[in-house]
């Protein structure tokens, strides 16, 4: 249950991103996108805590925290990753499509999500470096390996590739912080929430000063749509909080990776920015799909 909820969390992610990369297309401001997919998380996430009882106790308990410092600051800061990676999306999921974005990811959150287990930054604390890890992780990367062939490279800058692979292991960290932060708090749902609340104020720093220097983005668009982006963040910050400590950081990262690679194929398919799938992305989804396995496999203590 908890892999497949890893790879419900990549194929909202891949949605998002679509979603995100075309609304920063629309308005001509990639920030200023994120910001307002960040701010309609926000709001939802806001209305849900307050209307239950529950999320005001945990909302409390974190108040709490902060003030007796009880609670470390790196745990708030889960949500400036988020932020990275909604930006991330504006500036090369709408141009180049889900696909590759979703290659730079893959790289980013393995490689992550194996430091932060091995070094206990996850709440499931320290995941020895087994071979079985090892060998998922590996896997992954050799799906990375086999996406960059031909002629992606050619067709992509190289730094429109590094984006992702920064928002990859931003993905991994915030993961773990969130985890890690509603283990303290015991509720996933207030975790979600300061993440939400991180990454707004970066936003809207970072999109003030894009305004500054840019000037106001164009004329917000009026299809509903484009601003769900959200509300699926939202989803799936709040899922990857309550599964992390089942499955750890590179387990969780593997899965959603899965599911990012499934419904990019889909999405460019279905809602080309240029072309469609390639046999890189068809191979790419088998070599993660048995990382994935590999990684789960019950190993002897």
């Amino acid at each position: 249950m908890a892999l497949g909820g890893a790879v419900s969390i990549g194929a909202m992610t891949a949605v998002q991103a679509r979603i995100n990369g075309v609304l920063g297309i629309r308005i001509d401001d990639a920030i200023v996108a994120g910001l307002i997919s960040f701010g309609v998380g926000l709001v939802i996430l806001a209305a849900v805590i307050l209307a239950m009882p529950s999320g005001r106790a945990g909302l409390g308990r974190l108040v709490s925290g902060i003030r007796s410092r009880s609670i470390p600051f790196w745990m708030l800061l889960g949500g400036t990753c988020g932020a990275l990676t909604v930006t991330t999306q504006g500036l090369v999921a709408g141009v180049l499509g889900v696909s590759l974005f979703t290659v730079g990811v893959v790289a980013g959150q393995t490689l992550h999500g194996l430091l932060l287990d091995r070094i206990g930054v996850g709440p499931s604390g320290v995941v020895a470096v087994t071979p079985g890890r090892v060998i998922g992780g590996a896997l992954a990367l050799a799906a990375v390996g086999v996406s960059l062939g031909g002629d992606v490279l050619a067709a992509a800058p190289l730094w429109l590739l590094l984006l992702p692979f920064a928002a990859g292991a931003g993905i991994a960290w915030q993961a773990a912080a969130n985890g890690r932060l509603a283990a303290r708090v015991a509720s996933p749902l207030t975790a979600t929430l300061m993440s939400f609340i991180a990454g707004t104020v970066v936003l809207a720093v970072g999109a003030a000063l894009s305004v500054l220097a840019r000037g106001m983005p164009e004329a917000l668009p009026a299809e509903p749509w484009l601003y769900l982006g959200g509300l699926l963040g939202f989803a799936y910050i709040l899922l990857g909080a309550w599964l992390v400590p089942h499955t750890g950081v590179l387990l969780l990262g593997l899965g959603s990776v899965l599911g990012q690679l499934v419904a990019s194929v889909v999405i460019d398919v279905v809602w080309p920015v240029d072309r469609g799938p390639a046999l890189w992305q068809l191979a790419a989804m088998i070599v993660v799909a048995s990382a994935s396995v590999v990684v789960a496999l019950p190993r002897r203590r």
